[in-house]
């Protein structure tokens, strides 16, 4: 078998001629606007339909989505946020950055995603807000989360970077918090050719702040008024109309993903005692950006994957509270056993959604037989 890639070179090899056409659209455009134009108007429009959110409001990428959230919530220095132990950084970024202190809450380590337990061990009289994560292939559990920070009045801040798309209980992922944040980056289930990302929410004051802070604090209408100390988060107009053309077809991509999964995890269940965790059954509050297994075996697994030519990735091997940026937040003698369990045992194989069954047998069948 030739290479299979843990992320592909050609995820928009299919959409090339588009791409190049929507860029000569956008750029003879007499508008001639190239960012926050009507296309992103469009995008923010269509997100909201899909969604049924109040409010989408563009950004220039995940993370800025976070740092729009908690700047709009008024998080500053002496305030705590809650966030996942076991994470990407931004979760905690977004917090330092205004002053403010993460304050990391461990993971399950079996779904690797936030423990609710843990989160509300660490609510004090300075939490200003909760911000769960969805990571891999599992959303974390919103509704006891949402019941926890309602019971103390805490606003949360979902981070569904990986998870659009998703839906738990019914409620698609990015509408249970107070805001919810979307991610383009290339490699996500609804990426693009480069960065980008939006907020969601249905509180129109929050909403109002989030498009003035992603644009200098103006309002877009007064230009060079600027009613906050905001920053520059602006969405692309060729991005927006790329992805206006790819949205029709993001829900197959995503069935895609997710048959894949449901094969991969019928596979690998009796594993179990062997040394191989799969992700949950199922399909409910499930995300497939990335499949990930916990190995115990996990560079010898890689080692054997390399030799068969299948590509795989190992996510976040550092806990975010030992990461040198962050290790000033982690209290002394504090431990967090479930995110150093995930950092050292998850292991991620491919699952893009033009993989061919030929492909996903195979990888499924060298995983097994390493195991054998």
């Amino acid at each position: 078998m030739s290479l299979i890639p843990f992320f592909p070179p050609d995820l928009f090899e299919q959409d090339r001629e588009a791409f190049k056409r929507l860029l000569h659209e956008v750029g003879t455009d007499a508008e001639q606007k190239f960012i926050l134009g009507r296309r992103t108007a469009e995008l923010e429009a269509e997100l909201a339909r899909s969604t049924g959110a109040e409010h989408v409001i563009a950004c220039s990428s995940g993370t800025g989505g976070l740092n729009l959230a908690v700047q709009a919530l008024g998080v500053g220095p002496g305030d705590e946020v809650i966030v996942p132990a076991f994470c990407c950084q931004p979760v905690a970024s977004s917090v330092a950055n205004l002053g403010a202190t993460p304050v990391f809450a461990d993971v399950d380590p079996h779904t690797m995603v936030i423990d609710p337990d843990a989160v509300e061990r660490l609510i004090t009289e300075r939490t200003r807000a909760v911000m769960p994560a969805h990571v891999f292939s599992v959303m974390a559990d919103m509704p006891r989360l949402k019941k926890i920070a309602q019971r103390q009045g805490i606003p949360v801040i979902e981070d569904a970077a990986v998870a659009e798309g998703a839906v738990l209980d019914g409620v698609p992922s990015g509408r249970w918090g107070d805001l919810g944040v979307f991610s383009f980056f290339q490699v996500k289930a609804f990426g693009t050719a480069g960065e980008g990302g939006v907020v969601l929410t249905d509180d129109p004051e929050l909403a109002r702040t989030v498009r003035m802070l992603r644009n200098h604090g103006q309002d877009g209408v007064h230009r060079f008024l600027h009613h906050r100390v905001g920053q520059n988060s602006r969405f692309d107009e060729i991005l927006a109309a790329f992805q206006l053309h790819r949205h029709g077809g993001f829900a197959d991509r995503l069935e895609r993903r997710a048959r894949i999964a449901d094969y991969y995890t019928e596979r690998f269940a009796p594993l179990a005692e062997r040394g191989l965790l799969a992700p949950p059954a199922g399909r409910n509050g499930r995300c497939y950006y990335v499949y990930s297994l916990l190995v115990r075996r996990r560079g010898d697994l890689r080692a054997w994957l390399t030799e068969k030519n299948i590509g795989s990735h190992v996510y976040y091997p550092v806990p975010l509270p030992r990461q040198p940026a962050f290790e000033r937040y982690a209290p002394d003698g504090v431990e967090w056993p479930g995110a150093q369990h995930a950092s050292d045992h998850n292991l991620a194989i491919p699952i893009w959604p033009h993989l061919t069954d030929a492909q996903v047998t195979y990888i499924a069948d060298a995983i097994c037989e390493f195991f054998d």
